[in-house]
Order: structure tokens, then sequence, then C-alpha cells
């Protein structure tokens, strides 16, 4: 699902509400925004939010290269792994 088609909330919407959206739905949060993010989530679990996790993506025009790399993931990840943090993913 992403920002914006139904179900999911509309574009434009700021991160501190996106992170109560994926919290809320339990929804893991793949994004290339590297500069906000950090901080609205600090403040999210200051204020004892959880969220399942969020996955920092390199901006790349290969969007098969990062299906790959997100199917990789979910095969070698464990329930709960990405828990309340911030994981970067490598440039490809």
């Amino acid at each position: 699902m992403a920002i914006g088609p139904w179900g999911a909330p509309p574009g434009g919407t700021g991160d501190p509400e996106i992170l109560h959206w994926i919290e809320e739905h339990d929804f893991l949060l793949t994004t290339n925004n590297r500069h906000s993010m950090p901080g609205h989530l600090r403040n999210h679990l200051a204020g004892g939010g959880h969220i399942p996790g969020i996955l920092i993506m390199p901006t790349t025009r290969d969007i098969g290269m990062l299906i790959e790399v997100l199917h990789l993931v979910w095969g070698a990840s464990i329930a709960d792994e990405y828990r309340d943090k911030i994981t970067y993913l490598p440039f490809i």
C-alpha cells in the first residue's frame, strides 16, 4: 500500500500522522525520507508510541532491484526485528 491510494493516508500527509497510521494498522514503512523521519520517530517514541519499523530505501530508478532487496529482507527477517527502529538499506 502506498501513501495516497484508497485505505492509506492521502498524499501530503505529514510524517507524524503517517507514524500514527502505521502503528494503528501494523504496517512496516518503506521510504526514502532519511531527513525528517528520524526526528519524527524519536518524537513518536518519546510520546509513548510504537511502530512495526521503518526501512529507509535508497533513491533509485531501478524499482526491480528495490523489490528484490525487499524480498530478501522479508525472507531473512524475524518477527518484530524492526520494531521501533529505522533500518537503512544499502545503496544498490
